[in-house]
């Protein structure tokens, strides 16, 4: 049950403490305080509370896919948030100061539901091992474990950006938030197709040989991107989409705002 835990823990903690890092770090890139973060940081963790005493009820909603539903749906809502939070950055960065109070809005949100997701899950994990004591101890102790690898990945990750060379930090904070927002819609469609809602498919490849899921590198590029050892096309479809959509909305934004700049970003 050990490992089992640390596995199990490692990916909730990573897939928050990645998005959260990064979303933070960029804040700090334009100049924002962090009450932003802090209030996310609580209603996220109140809201995860709140989604797993009340399990039952969602997970009974829609025929029994009420859970399922909730996460896809929490899911897009996140990559909504991010695309609309990238653009924001890229505005911010040549107009510095505007609409700042949606951006916060925008972030916050994205954090929130993002913790209240994973949250959740490691909540219900957790408490599922409450009643049988032969086996909490291990479950915790894995728990603790995974918790410290995930935040000391993310806090590692929040001081790379940090050290970035100014002009480099918007680009790269930019094509991570991409990935990672890519990721969410990858594991929506998993889950639509999971109660099917979208059609499943026969897998077109499968690279699990070459690197498990459950492999610390597998998880790690999970939380980023939403690895697949075995994805099918739809999956691969709807995700390279995803990043399409990204991609064009960001460089649009970026070609917009820098021919209007009153001076050349390299100077910002």
């Amino acid at each position: 049950m050990l490992l089992t835990s640390v596995i199990i823990i490692l990916r909730e903690v990573l897939e928050a403490a990645l998005l959260l890092t990064i979303l933070l770090a960029m804040s700090r890139f334009i100049g924002l305080n962090t009450r932003w973060f802090l209030l996310a940081l609580a209603l996220g963790g109140l809201g995860s509370i709140v989604y797993g005493n009340n399990l039952a009820a969602i997970s009974n909603a829609f025929d029994g896919t009420g859970q399922e539903l909730l996460n896809a749906c929490l899911h897009i809502l996140i990559y909504a948030l991010l695309l609309i939070s990238t653009s924001l950055m890229v505005i911010n960065y040549y107009r510095p100061g505007c609409r700042l109070s949606l951006l916060k809005w925008c972030m916050l949100l994205a954090v929130m539901s993002s913790i209240l997701r994973e949250g959740a899950e490691i909540y219900i994990y957790l408490y599922t091992f409450h009643t049988q004591p032969e086996l909490f101890g291990s479950v915790l102790k894995g728990a603790l474990i995974g918790a410290g690898i995930g935040f000391s990945i993310g806090a590692l990750l929040y001081y790379l950006l940090l050290a970035l060379p100014e002009r480099h930090t918007l680009l790269i904070t930019c094509i991570l938030l991409t990935i990672v927002a890519g990721g969410m819609c990858s594991q929506a469609v998993q889950l639509l197709i999971q109660i099917d809602w979208l059609p499943s498919q026969m897998p077109l490849w499968d690279t699990s040989a070459l690197l498990r899921e459950d492999s610390l590198l597998g998880q790690l590029l999970y939380a980023l991107m939403s690895y697949e050892a075995s994805p099918t096309p739809l999956e691969v479809f709807l995700y390279a989409m995803s990043l399409a959509v990204m991609a064009l909305t960001l460089g649009f934004t970026h070609y917009v705002y820098r021919s209007h700049a009153h001076v050349p970003a390299v100077a910002h």
